[in-house]
Order: structure tokens, then C-alpha cells, then sequence
């Protein structure tokens, strides 16, 4: 805890599949990634995990959704689509927020935001952990009632 009484890390994070599969990319994700992941392994995070993620994560090479299959259950709280996230989800599509295209994006966003999560993280710094898309994404939640939305990378969070 900081000497303000708030906690230094947060205690739900909504995680996006970049930050599971960037566990495996090329580039320097690896290692922004492992701390984030150690701090889930320790129990100082519990993870917020989709229906969305795990469809995408389905899809992934077997390395991929062996790192996911080992993630403790015990740091896991699962949430899936509803009605309510997948209006929230077009209401960014229709924003122009993002494309069609990037439907699963715009779900994973909006998954996070009917959650209520402390903060989402991301490496899709293209469609989702951009500042000017954060920004409308919250726009969005304001004009539906919903709580703005932190999104950041996983380094971010552990800092």
C-alpha cells in the first residue's frame, strides 16, 4: 500500500489476449509481460478472463493455451458476453471507435467496462491501449452510464 492508503497494484485486471500471447512474441513483450504474470502467480493479482479471451486464446498455437492452462484458478474470476456488453461493444463499432473487423477488440473493452474492472490490459497499442480510442471508449461508457475505463499495458500496472 502507498502512503495514501490506496493499493499500489490493482485487484481486478481484465486481460486481453495480446497479454497472453505476448508472453511468446519476438519482440520485447516477453519481458514487459513476466512481471504482470508473476504478480498473478503470487496472488497479488486476480485476473478478469472472458469467454472473448478464451475463444481467442482457442485459437492460438498449443504453447499459447498451455501458459493460459497454468494461470492459478484460485487468481481467476471469469465473466462471458451478454447483451448488455455486446450493445456496449457495437456502441464503439457504431463510434467509430473501431471497425467491424475489430469486433473482439471492441468486446474485450466493453466486456471490461460492464465488469467493472480496476483496469484492462493490452499490448493492442493499434485498436484498444491507444490514447485518443481511451478516450472515446470513455466518451461512450459516460453516454451509457458506465464507469470510465483504465487501459494499459501490463508494465504499466506493475510499476
Amino acid at each position: 500500500m502507498s502512503n495514501t492508503g490506496m493499493r499500489d497494484i490493482p485487484e481486478r485486471v481484465y486481460v486481453e489476449s495480446s497479454v497472453v500471447s505476448g508472453m511468446f512474441d519476438s519482440n520485447d513483450h516477453p519481458e514487459r509481460a513476466k512481471p504482470f504474470w508473476d504478480a498473478v502467480f503470487n496472488g497479488q493479482i486476480r485476473v478478469v478472463l472472458s469467454d472473448v479471451l478464451e475463444n481467442e486464446v482457442n485459437d492460438a498455437p498449443e504453447y499459447v493455451r498451455e501458459f493460459y492452462r497454468t494461470i492459478p484458478e484460485s487468481q481467476i474470476e471469469r465473466i462471458v458476453r451478454t447483451g448488455e456488453s455486446d450493445m456496449l461493444a457495437e456502441q464503439y463499432v457504431l463510434a467509430g471507435i473501431v471497425t467491424e473487423n475489430s469486433k473482439n477488440d471492441s468486446r474485450h473493452v466493453a466486456l471490461a467496462s460492464v465488469a467493472r474492472v480496476d483496469v484492462l490490459v493490452s499490448f493492442n497499442c493499434t485498436h484498444i491501449v491507444k490514447l485518443h480510442r481511451i478516450r472515446k471508449y470513455n466518451a461512450i461508457n459516460a453516454l451509457h452510464g458506465y464507469p470510465t475505463i483504465e487501459i494499459r499495458t501490463p508494465d504499466e500496472v506493475i510499476q
